[in-house]
């Protein structure tokens, strides 16, 4: 799962999700790809729906919420998502020898959210527990976990100011970044020799300690001088480095 829970894995294949209305809803193509390995999910999908329909049964669409999603482009479209309840229902529809395991995974991923809505101290639990089976000190751990939590706060403020964009998102991060290591993450990532790995995954005790100075302070600044839309938080952050 990622940092904000947006992708989960079932056997190897990522599928798409989105918080909506207290619940997951998840992408109805991502699935179709995962039960049928068919070529074209989207085709797919569009002749599983039509061929309900033309045999007198429930519209397969009435299931689903055209919901935005990320696409591969980086930008966000409007797609077929359905809650847990519902894709289990389509997945009635789809043939597939995987649709038994793919219900009880489902079920799982659905409910986990829950847990960790009413309970947060879960979310970090499973956080710790996957970071041990990787071998990574308790110590580590420790500043790993709250170094998301100090993101998540920074990220929290920039959306409530006003920043939508995952671009700009990226900027205001690489600016801390470039402030704090001489670096953006990209070019980090570069000297690091990292691909598709998570920057933070591969930094020391001292670097995590270093990125959450960076994003603790930012927070505090915006707050202090209220700050609204991507234009003044860019600014910010460039009169905290004069100041």
């Amino acid at each position: 799962m990622d940092s904000k829970g947006a992708l989960v894995v079932f056997e190897g294949t990522k599928i798409r999700r989105t918080w909506h209305d207290d619940q997951w809803y998840f992408s109805v193509v991502d699935v179709v790809r995962v039960l049928t390995d068919s070529a074209d999910p989207k085709d797919y999908w569009y002749r599983l729906k039509k061929r309900d329909v033309e045999s007198g049964g429930i519209e397969l669409s009435t299931f689903c919420r055209q919901l935005k999603l990320p696409s591969t482009d980086g930008k966000k479209y409007e797609t077929d998502c359905a809650n847990t309840e519902s894709m289990l229902r389509i997945i009635q529809s789809i043939p597939s020898k995987k649709a038994e395991p793919f219900k009880r995974w489902l079920a799982k991923v659905g409910y986990e959210r829950v847990q960790e809505i009413e309970d947060p101290e879960l979310a970090q639990k499973r956080m710790k527990e996957i970071y041990k089976l990787k071998g990574y000190s308790d110590e580590w751990i420790e500043k790993r976990v709250r170094g998301v939590a100090i993101r998540d706060e920074l990220t929290d403020e920039w959306d409530k100011r006003g920043v939508s964009s995952k671009q700009e998102y990226s900027i205001l991060t690489a600016e801390i970044s470039r402030a704090t290591f001489g670096l953006t993450p990209s070019e980090y990532k570069r000297l690091k020799g990292l691909k598709n790995e998570n920057l933070r995954d591969h930094m020391d005790d001292i670097e995590l300690i270093l990125t959450m100075l960076g994003e603790t302070t930012t927070t505090r600044f915006t707050r202090d001088r209220d700050s609204q839309k991507f234009p003044e938080l860019r600014k910010d952050w460039k009169i905290r480095k004069i100041n």
